[in-house]
């Protein structure tokens, strides 16, 4: 009897653990209330102090803001380039890719999706010099670079070989979503970054790509791209990009991509469907499952995966641009309840008028063994930190 009752238990326990749930908690920190859009958002230490600083990519200007080391402290605001081209800066990325301890920095400008034809008129590329002091402005390397430059980050594809992946929004010539396939470029650094840079193609098959997602496995680099055909994902081998002919979501139009872990240790993407869309859905790699998490987005655009609340495995924070059917912005964070991800709790981190989410991303910035969350508002023009107060033992 005694036997049976401790099997029951055993088996009661899973459903115990997940039904005590953890309710997140958040405090917002205004770092900046005056930017112009707030189009991308990158972390990483720029002046070599061992804290991860804020970058931005603002409407004209690129900037940094100094993490001082403590929470809800001065994050002093230094612009980096100002005015690189006529049109609007659009994405950031920043990793320490020479082993030095500070971030090396590219950026996407001259954003004018509207245009595809002429390439003079739609999208730049470009990688930052360092000043001796970083404070100070940074010069500006340009680089090859196809229409509707969009997203881009740094990849990791071997042991010492780093390459700037950058993502355009459409193909040469496209309209409406028809045409040509987006350039997906990879970007090697050379020894002197002002010689050109070499390139090579990623993928060319999609149409209305919007972000991607990768990660660094010790078998390949993968890279998930996010179209409106659907999730594809390529790999690094033998010094090249190859189709690996898996799809997440094939034939599901995304915009975001995130990748994150479930309870049982599976992967799972969450996508924000359609592009611009008003779902945020998980999507499971080896199967054909979509599970909608909610449908009271209004241009969702803003996505991040990581354990915030440290029960080791992935929740998601979500945020959205537009006001929705409840005439709400804000960021929601989303809780797997079971095992396998087929129950999913929502926790409001913020519906106020404070944050209309352009892009958000993650990141302990007090190195005190927690995710934070760094969000930049499009309408409500302001840079916040979600500093997680949750305690860790």
């Amino acid at each position: 009897m005694m036997k049976n009752l401790f099997v029951l238990f055993l088996g009661l326990v899973p459903t115990l653990l997940f039904s005590q749930s953890i309710a997140p908690h958040f405090k917002i920190q205004v770092v900046d209330n005056q930017i112009s859009i707030g189009y991308g958002l990158a972390i990483g230490d720029v002046d070599g102090d061992k804290l991860p600083d804020i970058l931005l990519a603002d409407q004209k200007e690129i900037v940094w803001y100094k993490n001082d080391g403590t929470k809800n402290g001065n994050w002093k605001r230094h612009v980096m380039v100002a005015n690189i081209t006529p049109k609007d800066n659009v994405c950031i990325a920043a990793r320490d890719i020479d082993g030095d301890g500070k971030v090396e920095i590219a950026i996407g400008a001259m954003w004018n999706p509207a245009e595809t034809k002429d390439i003079t008129q739609s999208g730049a590329v470009f990688y930052l010099i360092r000043p001796q002091d970083p404070t100070q402005r940074w010069e500006a390397v340009p680089l090859h670079h196809e229409i509707t430059t969009h997203r881009m980050r740094w990849a990791q594809v071997s042991k010492n070989k780093y390459q700037l992946i950058v993502v355009p929004l459409h193909g040469l010539g496209n309209a409406n979503g028809e045409g040509k396939g987006v350039k997906v470029l990879a970007y090697d650094v050379p020894k002197n970054p002002k010689q050109p840079w070499p390139y090579q193609l990623v993928d060319s098959t999609l149409h209305i790509t919007h972000n991607f997602e990768i990660w660094e496995d010790s078998d390949a680099t993968k890279v998930l791209i996010g179209s409106k055909e659907g999730g594809k994902v390529v790999s690094y081998r033998q010094n090249q990009w190859k189709p690996t002919g898996q799809w997440i979501g094939e034939g599901l139009g995304v915009g975001e991509v995130r990748r994150g872990y479930l309870p049982n240790k599976e992967a799972f993407v969450a996508a924000i469907a359609p592009w611009h869309g008003n779902q945020l859905v998980v999507l499971h790699p080896k199967t054909t499952t979509k599970k909608i998490l909610t449908d009271r987005l209004s241009q969702g655009h803003a996505l991040a995966c990581g354990d915030f609340l440290g029960l080791g495995y992935s929740q998601i924070a979500v945020g959205w641009r537009n006001p929705n059917p409840d005439k709400k912005v804000g960021v929601r964070l989303f809780v797997p309840k079971d095992a396998g991800g087929d129950s999913w709790e929502e926790f409001v981190l913020d519906e106020s008028v404070m944050m209309a989410c352009e892009e958000l991303t993650a990141a302990d910035l007090d190195n005190d063994g927690d995710l934070d969350i760094i969000a930049a508002g499009r309408a409500t023009l302001n840079v916040l930190i979600y500093w997680n107060q949750r305690i860790v033992r």
